[in-house]
């Protein structure tokens, strides 16, 4: 979607034009869903972070003064709010690498009893890869997390992620540095994936079951419905390689979101916020 109808969709849902205000709210829903996902961790929680970020994006859409492209005003609302987000899982219980790194080591995994039989085990290893990944991010702490998925999932330049995080683009790009090579020595050491690591996905299937980290009867990720190429314009399909060690990220997709603009939307113009919204 290129400048003069984005410039033309904002003027028109200034004005309360519900289906443009929906547009646009359409062309940035899926990475502020996949954005939420990836600082937070959880899918609940990315669905709650998700229709605040887009709500906050509609009752301030006369605020963006066309200083930068329309996209990126996003990613710096979206950033603000994920970074001093609160009120997320792992914002009441935070954990670092070498938590994480314990659990791996010292779960007794083959004491659990076998709780699946009826249900493919590669499907629920592809369940536990997908939500692994997602709380291994959790272990940087929530700037970091922000600077390590801007740059190897979404790629964004280091000028705009400068932008956005209000740094230069030297210094972002000497922490994206620091940042790859953490993640990457921890993979190393653990991930199966890799050529170094020992730990395997469908060896912890039964433990991850049994401590509540995966649900056979509501899986999550594997539910989510991937991101069609063609929409991609600012996510990518795989995450690039972390020092070639960054095998259980090559594959992990974005994905639809699962919170809607129509439904915000409707939501919104029947409530206490409408007065707000026609404001603008």
């Amino acid at each position: 979607m290129g400048k003069n109808e984005i410039d033309n969709l904002i003027e028109h849902a200034i004005s309360g034009d519900k289906k443009d205000l929906e547009e646009l709210l359409l062309s940035v829903q899926d990475i502020v869903f996949n954005l939420s996902l990836r600082m937070l961790g959880t899918l609940t929680d990315a669905e709650d972070a998700t229709q605040d970020i887009l709500v906050h994006i509609m009752t301030n859409l006369s605020s963006f003064r066309r200083e930068s492209t329309f996209q990126t005003w996003v990613y710096r609302l979206s950033v603000n709010y994920l970074i001093n987000y609160k009120k997320s899982m792992f914002s009441q219980y935070p954990m670092d690498f070498e938590f994480y790194g314990n659990d791996i080591r010292f779960a007794k995994t083959d004491e659990v009893e076998a709780l699946t039989e009826e249900m493919s085990r590669e499907l629920l290893s592809d369940e536990l890869k997908m939500s692994c990944t997602n709380v291994m991010l959790q272990c940087l702490d929530s700037e970091s997390r922000c600077i390590f998925i801007m740059g190897t999932m979404f790629k964004i330049d280091s000028r705009i992620a400068g932008e956005v995080l209000h740094i230069t683009p030297e210094n972002y790009r000497q922490r994206l540095s620091r940042t790859r090579k953490k993640v990457a020595g921890f993979l190393a050491y653990h991930c199966g994936l890799t050529e170094t690591g020992f730990c395997l996905c469908q060896n912890r299937i039964n433990y991850a079951i049994s401590q509540g980290r995966v649900n056979p009867k509501k899986l999550e990720y594997t539910q989510l419905r991937p991101l069609d190429k063609s929409v991609l314009f600012q996510c990518k399909e795989e995450m690039e390689h972390l020092d070639a060690l960054a095998c259980s990220f090559e594959k992990l997709p974005c994905y639809q979101s699962t919170v809607t603009a129509y439904a915000i939307i409707e939501k919104l113009f029947h409530s206490k916020h409408l007065k707000k919204i026609q404001e603008f």
